[in-house]
């Protein structure tokens, strides 16, 4: 087994490392985005196409990541540096740190809104609250700076404390926790909401493909939305890659990442469309805004649904928190591996820095139009947290997993990238399989992707 350098940690076990990369993979995209693309996009064939996208995009590109960060056992920028010496191809993993922590910035502000709506929730001021009044209210939260801003920082510290306890006692024990607690909380809400009285119709548009709405829209959301939620192309799965043991199966690894990672958001579908389809006059096509002004309004008209917003809520932002940590931990992983920084230090400093950079974005957003342009742009005027998440949760994404795609296939090399595979899974029987996957279909896959932006 080969030890990782000091001061930089290692997983404890593999359960920790599963369930702090698939807490990596598991955030607003699963809870909130995967239901929203999945009711704008026809729902069943949505969700048919997207897992098949996850097999044949998302776990060969993770494979790839993973296979780097264990062979150089470094932080993004390191990892280019060790396997490409004197080249280039260092700003591949400098694009990666960059994307995370400007991602970071504007993830914690949105992240903050869940604290929020907890306590909005919990202390009933949704009771009875028609559509116009749950809009107005958060209409004057996300209008309401100071508000903002604390909830910013109160999801930046908890991000920040968690990275401080480093790899095993820090992000390993929180996610250990966390982890099983979004899970057994996101069963308790699809049993709550299949058993409402009207939820066989969500049931049906849930579990019943009606392929005759599949169009290539259709099919680039399903590829667009499996790509965003597994955390590729910004150096996270290489980061925590590189926590790895030699002895580890990078396969098995990357499978259950995102077989937990897709389950998690099979799951909250269920939990949302049959509770949607109960309430009378509302569309699985409602878009963005579903979560926070048309999910109230089930609440309201469904029996517990105080309670049953609350753990929503609570459950949303449990996928935040191990977003944000994988986010942080990227460029905390940077400053440790390649300027010798103590963990602490370089938490705090990267940590106060995303805040700082956050206040922009925070006080931008006194409307909800980046709900709506998240996945699609429109002539409307983007705030400045639309630009962040477009150019770095989008695009940025993109061309960092397309040069990742394009480095192990062809400059690392595919018998250097099988070689470290093997290291832990020597029968290998796929290999011709992800080759092919890696040099050829991801790479068009991931370029059609980018070129959907740029059109759209």
């Amino acid at each position: 087994m080969r030890e990782n350098r000091s001061n930089r940690g290692v997983w404890g076990s593999k359960i920790g490392f599963t369930l702090a990369a698939a807490g990596s993979a598991i955030g607003l995209g699963n809870i909130w985005l995967f239901p929203t693309v999945a009711g704008q996009n026809g729902g069943a064939a949505f969700v048919l196409i997207y897992v098949g996208c996850v097999l044949l995009i998302g776990v060969p590109v993770m494979i790839a990541e993973l296979s780097l960060g264990r062979r150089a056992q470094s932080d993004p920028v390191g990892t280019f540096k060790s396997l490409a010496p004197k080249t280039w191809w260092k700003a591949v993993g400098a694009l990666g740190v960059f994307t995370g922590f400007m991602i970071l910035s504007a993830y914690t502000v949105v992240a903050g809104w869940t604290v929020k709506y907890i306590l909005i929730t919990v202390s009933g001021q949704f009771a009875g609250a028609n559509p116009e009044s749950i809009g107005r209210i958060f209409t004057e939260f996300v209008g309401d700076g100071f508000a903002v801003l604390l909830y910013h920082f109160v999801f930046m510290a908890l991000t920040v404390w968690i990275v401080i306890g480093g790899i095993e006692k820090g992000i390993e024990k929180a996610t250990k926790i966390l982890m099983p607690l979004l899970f057994g909380l996101l069963l308790l809400l699809v049993l709550r909401s299949v058993t409402l009285q009207g939820a066989v119709e969500g049931v049906t548009f849930y579990l019943y493909p009606d392929f005759s709405k599949v169009t290539f829209g259709v099919i680039m959301a399903a590829l667009g939305q499996a790509f965003f939620s597994l955390s590729l192309g910004m150096g996270a799965m290489i980061t925590y890659g590189s926590y790895l043991s030699r002895n580890d199966n990078l396969v098995s690894s990357a499978l259950y990442v995102s077989l937990a990672d897709t389950l998690i958001a099979f799951l909250a579908g269920f939990a949302i469309f049959p509770a949607l389809f109960s309430v009378s006059g509302l569309s699985p096509t409602e878009g963005a805004s579903l979560i926070f002004l048309v999910l109230p309004n089930i609440f309201n008209a469904i029996p517990l649904g105080q309670l049953f917003g609350a753990a929503f809520f609570f459950l949303l932002a449990i996928a935040a928190l191990t977003s944000t940590i994988s986010l942080l931990e990227v460029v905390v992983a940077y400053l440790i591996d390649q300027l010798q920084w103590q963990r602490k230090l370089a938490a705090l400093l990267v940590g106060s820095s995303a805040f700082l950079l956050g206040i922009p974005s925070a006080l931008s957003n006194g409307s909800v139009s980046f709900l709506s342009q998240l996945w699609k742009s429109s002539q409307e005027t983007l705030s400045l947290m639309d630009l962040v998440f477009l150019y770095f949760g989008k695009i940025s994404l993109a061309v960092g997993a397309l040069l990742i795609c394009l480095f192990v296939g062809w400059k690392w090399g595919i018998r250097s990238a099988l070689k470290e595979i093997r290291s832990g899974y020597p029968s290998f029987a796929l290999a011709p399989l992800w080759t092919f996957l890696v040099r050829y279909a991801c790479p068009v896959a991931i370029a059609i992707i980018l070129a959907s932006y740029f059109r759209s």
